[in-house]
């Protein structure tokens, strides 16, 4: 428990000072809306591309893993578009965004650092396997579904190119796809230019932090606590559960099991804020499940360490 906590408190304080800076006026919401859209647009992509651009793919590629994993999320992505409109009476915009947080695990700021704790280096192998399409397989299944109850009563033909558009339009892809062609091609960059993308994606997870501590100032949870409480359900006891099912059929081994399980145990990441705010759908309760459910983690982890063989 005494691990977990050290891993997990940083992650508050840092939201909390945004929280704090924005509370008594000393950052101002246009200041939080920049520094959202500095980390969106160019901090976290560096991230991506550089982290993606130096992955062993060949290594990390396990479909058994990976299909185990992603059916958890897309059942859960579908579970929570579902039950956002016919429980909460929420639009369909709404519904998908809120999806998408079901969908969208703190794989990377908390799944690496607790599975590295409880089970060693050696075991982030299978983390990374799963990271390394984590971005592209979540915003692709969310901008698409997006895409589609937007164009409700247009053509059907203009649809995929709308999705490319939206996909292309997101700064996580590009860095992403850069990401995947040099690793793919080997192309050798530069050093003064790998340290200015290092400068730049080392501000990422900070900063993307504090700017959500000062959103969850501006959407603080009123009103919406029973569907930030099901999204918390969602992403730290079904998603888990439906993997631990699934792992029996894939013949998961130990070692991977440990990583689908604490991967899709993971509270809501960034992310699940940064899709809401793209599209301004369900704003509150994508920075509010991102906060409950990371200090709710606390004891749903522990409790799936517990069981883990």
């Amino acid at each position: 428990m005494s691990d977990l906590l050290v891993v997990i408190l940083p992650v508050f304080i840092v939201m909390g000072f945004g929280y704090v800076a924005v509370w008594k006026g000393l950052f101002s919401h246009e200041g939080v809306d920049g520094l959202m859209r500095f980390t969106q647009t160019f901090a976290i992509p560096f991230l991506l591309f550089r982290a993606i651009s130096q992955l062993d793919l060949a290594q990390n590629f396990d479909v058994a893993l990976l299909a185990t994993f992603y059916t958890g999320a897309t059942v859960c992505f579908i579970g929570g578009i579902l039950g956002a409109r016919y429980l909460f009476k929420r639009d369909w915009e709404d519904c998908v965004a809120i999806g998408f947080c079901c969908l969208f695990s703190n794989t990377l700021l908390l799944g690496l650092p607790i599975t590295e704790r409880a089970y060693g280096t050696d075991a982030l192998r299978y983390n990374y396997a799963i990271i390394s399409i984590h971005s592209p397989f979540g915003y692709l299944l969310g901008i698409t579904a997006m895409e589609i109850v937007r164009n409700t009563g247009q053509s059907a033909r203009a649809l995929p190119l709308k999705v490319i558009k939206a996909m292309f339009h997101n700064g996580l892809i590009i860095g992403i796809t850069l990401g995947l062609i040099v690793n793919l091609t080997g192309l050798p960059l530069p050093g003064v230019f790998t340290d200015a993308v290092d400068l730049v994606a080392r501000s990422a997870l900070p900063a993307a932090l504090f700017g959500l501590g000062g959103v969850l100032y501006r959407y603080r949870p009123e009103g919406d606590m029973r569907a930030i409480l099901f999204v918390v359900a969602i992403s730290l006891v079904i998603h888990p559960a439906i993997v631990w099912g699934l792992s029996g059929v894939a013949h998961l081994s130990v070692p991977e099991l440990r990583s689908a399980i604490l991967t899709s145990a993971m509270a809501p990441g960034v992310n699940a804020y940064v899709f809401a705010n793209m599209y301004g759908r369900a704003r509150r309760v994508a920075a509010s499940a991102v906060l409950i459910a990371t200090g709710v983690s606390i004891l749903t982890v522990w409790g799936w360490l517990a069981i883990l063989p």
